[in-house]
């Protein structure tokens, strides 16, 4: 079972997110709070798998919650819940190690997919998210410079992996989608991860979003002139 703790204060959010957890069958919610002190204390108490929190909370809000689940409960893995459009600090929450973002409003099968892929070590992000999160901030022409010149330290299959892992697939989709498995897929992710200094899979889909096209690997013959 995945064992599953759900902070948000109001209270029809949360019996909705219970039921549609519950349903699946192997998932637990094994506790649910109203704000982010309490998302804190009961996350050490019962050390979940996972944690969904709301960014805005009560005592402490969502993104104070998550700095203080990395410090207290590294190893629980936090999805971030959020209204369309109303969070501008979405973005700070994943690159502080949110394992990803929901909106609540999304069909209760995108949820679950959501709790299984950080369960798994994942992140989820759907196209309609995906969206969300990286339509908030325009790249300025030096952000995309710099996030280009990032993406040239992996190799060309690498730069497909990473690719894909921005369309917001799992390691599972992506294999079926380049024929290979997913424990392959698994250590590409890794590799990537570690050759573009990102701290999770969300990171990486911002980098390759900044970066705008793929960078195309291409052999220079010698004595051709730079571009």
């Amino acid at each position: 079972m995945i064992r599953i703790l759900v902070a948000d204060d109001e209270p029809l959010i949360t019996a909705g997110i219970r039921t549609v957890l519950e349903s699946a069958g192997d998932i637990e919610v094994v506790a649910t709070v109203t704000d982010g002190g309490a998302a804190v204390a009961e996350t050490v108490r019962h050390r979940p798998d996972v944690v969904l929190l709301d960014i805005t909370m009560p005592v402490l809000d969502g993104l104070a919650a998550l700095g203080e689940l990395r410090r207290q409960a590294p190893d629980v893995h936090a999805v971030m819940l959020t209204s369309f459009g109303t969070e501008p600090n979405v973005l700070r929450a994943l690159q502080d190690g949110a394992a990803g973002f929901v909106l609540k409003h999304c069909a209760p099968d995108e949820l679950i997919r959501a709790v299984r892929a950080a369960h798994d070590g994942d992140a989820y992000l759907s196209p309609e998210v995906t969206r969300l999160v990286l339509g908030m901030v325009t790249p300025a022409a030096g952000r995309r410079h710099e996030a280009a010149t990032r993406l040239t330290a992996l190799s060309a299959r690498e730069t497909e992996i990473a690719g894909l892992v921005a369309e917001g697939l799992s390691n599972a989709e992506i294999g079926r989608r380049v024929h290979m498995s997913e424990p392959t897929i698994k250590t590409y992710v890794s590799r990537v991860l570690t050759k573009l200094d990102c701290a999770n899979r969300v990171e990486i889909a911002l980098l390759v979003r900044d970066a705008g096209p793929p960078v195309r690997h291409q052999e220079r013959r010698p004595g051709a002139a730079s571009p």
